[in-house]
């Protein structure tokens, strides 16, 4: 229906319950935990995982108990528990985009972190930019065009299940419930140091170890002569159930192509990196990997982030109608207002104010922190407007936002502006990747409510208010569970606790601007081109030939597995092939299940997870 009939027909006016303390409450506890889930999640694989869904299912089994328990007097109504999930998925995944990107890839080239302060306020001012940026877009997109946004429909239709069949939310919710606390035990057995070990000298161990080198019965791999036990290569089996679940929601082709990359640089690649030697230029005799553990790192980062890279451009560019669809329609202009529409429709002027003070308190704080000259902070907002208006669009009508491709234009650009400095490089990137992804992820949420006939201007502060919440949570997550370097890159013979992807990839893209090709290893340098190559040539396949898209791998995906540890991908791929069973033996059960049961596992060992990475870095150290 056109805006003037869903305003007419769909509208539920007014007075309907929606933006009510209860539920900025719920949504606020609900998004502050979910945005420990999303930290948690991003630092391990380099995705995000909306939260809106997970976060209606917990909100109306959560009011259905206390209102059974006589604790609340009524029901939270279907447009309470929307405006809930709004505020909820803004605290979840609008704050934490660069915390599993931007920062910890500088805290991995710099060594050290910025001041909390500084990192509290990036993280708010480039959520209020995110959310802000979404006012523009939503009249256009929604209720003129009326994108699909398939996300936000599948929330609207969760929620209208929830209120509609009882029996279908008490076993989604028990499901959910009975995943999580299942979940919860295994940071408490894997990663809480309470045992105390004497040799070599007296430290804290965990009850179990965090992998197992289950397939060292296997035969070796072949270096100089010399056979490696596969554990050295990172082959084993991870005792977490995180990645399990996001591989049951990433799903099969994804996984199916991370597991390529990742054979492919353990038996093939890391190898070769590990003896191909090369005199660098203070005269020192350098290989392109210097042991099997870390070769996902050193050298597989070149093949992965270089494939990954072109595909999202590469996509980005095959949206050129989509990006003169987002400019055209922005431009255009709607007509007359009658006084219902302006009185309930988000005002123009609130983008301008909210938008103008977050860009320059960014463009102000990128100065003062990070050297980056005033004018080309703000040109950093400038190009955010514009990447945000491809990004909502894309969503809208492929339900995929390009986050990695508007950070790797900014990257790009800034490389040419400032190429010798990586600080400048990653925190611009920040500003547009973070920005742009939180608005088009927020526009899911108001494609709910617009389903749902909600006043979409009480949606919008319900997403404004959620940003508090993420904000704290964040912080107070990425500290706990990054206290330093050692986090993300090991220490002593002991595998880093997160991979980080996102980061080593940005990482990756900003160290080639600062050293110059010439100067890495020439090992390196072919596999940039071979990155490049591949990513290419898998991007065209895909275009050319769609529908043996789900034959062909993921040239993200592929990228992603060489640039991860080995244990990541096949944790991943073991969940994505539990939950193909699962479809294969009972579409209805594993449609009504996998979801619920995956974002449980995912919820309790990330929330226990940053608990017991406060009692390890502050408590038990």
């Amino acid at each position: 229906m056109d805006e003037k009939t869903w305003y007419e027909k769909a509208y539920r006016g007014e007075d309907a319950p929606q933006l009510t303390i209860r539920a900025l409450v719920m949504g606020s506890l609900l998004g502050f935990f979910l945005a420990f889930t999303n930290l948690y999640i991003g630092l391990k694989t380099g995705w995000h995982l909306g939260v809106a869904i997970t976060a209606s299912i917990l909100s109306f089994s959560i009011w259905s108990a206390l209102v059974r328990a006589r604790i609340a007097k009524t029901p939270m109504s279907i447009l309470e528990n929307n405006c809930m999930q709004s505020t909820a998925s803004s605290a979840g995944y609008s704050t934490g985009g660069t915390l599993v990107s931007a920062f910890p890839a500088l805290l991995l080239l710099t060594g050290s972190h910025p001041p909390v302060w500084v990192l509290a306020f990036w993280v708010f001012f480039n959520a209020v930019l995110g959310t802000t940026l979404a006012i523009p877009m939503k009249r256009n997109m929604i209720n003129q065009e009326r994108l699909k946004f398939p996300s936000g429909v599948a929330a609207a239709v969760t929620l209208q299940s929830l209120y509609s069949e009882g029996k279908e939310a008490l076993l989604k919710a028990r499901a959910l419930f009975a995943s999580a606390g299942i979940a919860a035990l295994v940071p408490l057995v894997k990663d809480l140091g309470l045992r105390v070990v004497e040799l070599p000298k007296r430290h804290r161990e965990a009850l179990i170890p965090g992998s197992s080198k289950i397939f060292d019965w296997l035969p070796g791999i072949s270096v100089a002569g010399k056979k490696v036990a596969l554990s050295d290569f990172n082959v084993k089996l991870d005792h977490g159930i995180v990645l399990v679940a996001a591989g049951g929601i990433i799903g099969l082709r994804a996984t199916i192509s991370m597991m390529i990359g990742a054979i492919a640089l353990v038996w093939f690649v890391a190898p070769a990196a590990l003896t191909a030697s090369w005199t660098n230029a203070a005269g020192h005799v350098v290989t392109a990997a210097t042991k099997p553990a870390s070769a996902w790192k050193e050298i597989g980062v070149w093949v992965g982030a270089p494939m990954m890279v072109t595909a999202g451009l590469f996509g980005f560019a095959r949206q050129w109608r989509t990006i003169v669809r987002a400019v055209r329609g922005i431009l255009s202009k709607s007509g007359e207002e009658d006084e219902l529409v302006a009185r309930t429709e988000v005002p123009m002027k609130w983008f301008a104010i909210g938008a103008g003070i977050s860009g320059t308190a960014l463009a102000i704080l990128a100065w003062r922190a990070f050297q980056i000259p005033l004018h080309f902070g703000l040109l950093a907002v400038l190009m955010t407007f514009f990447l945000a208006l491809v990004a909502c669009r894309a969503l809208g009508e492929t339900d995929v936002t390009p986050t990695g491709a508007m950070g790797k234009i900014t990257q790009l650009t800034y490389g040419v502006l400032m190429p010798q400095s990586t600080t400048a490089n990653l925190m611009t990137a920040a500003v547009t990747a973070g920005a742009a992804s939180a608005s088009a992820d927020l526009l899911n949420d108001l494609k709910s409510g617009y389903l749902l006939g909600a006043n979409p201007r009480r949606q919008f502060i319900a997403q404004f208010a959620g940003i508090f919440a993420g904000t704290i949570a964040t912080v107070i997550g990425y500290f706990a569970l990054v206290p330093d370097a050692t986090a993300l890159t090991g220490k002593g013979g002991v595998d880093p606790a997160f991979a980080a992807p996102a980061a080593q990839q940005w990482k990756a893209v900003a160290e080639v601007f600062r050293v110059g090709i010439a100067n890495m290893h020439p090992m390196a340098r072919h596999a940039i081109f071979a990155g490049v190559l591949a990513g290419l040539v898998l991007s065209v396949l895909e275009s050319f030939f769609p529908k043996a898209k789900r034959f062909l791998p993921s040239p993200t995906g592929v990228g992603l597995g060489f640039t991860l540890p080995f244990y990541y991908p096949l944790a991943m791929f073991l969940g994505a092939l539990i939950a193909w069973i699962a479809h294969a033996l009972s579409k209805e059960r594993a449609e009504r299940y996998t979801v619920p049961i995956s974002s449980g596992l995912i919820a309790g060992e990330s929330i226990i997870g940053v608990i017991v990475a406060i009692l390890n870095n502050f408590v038990l150290k």
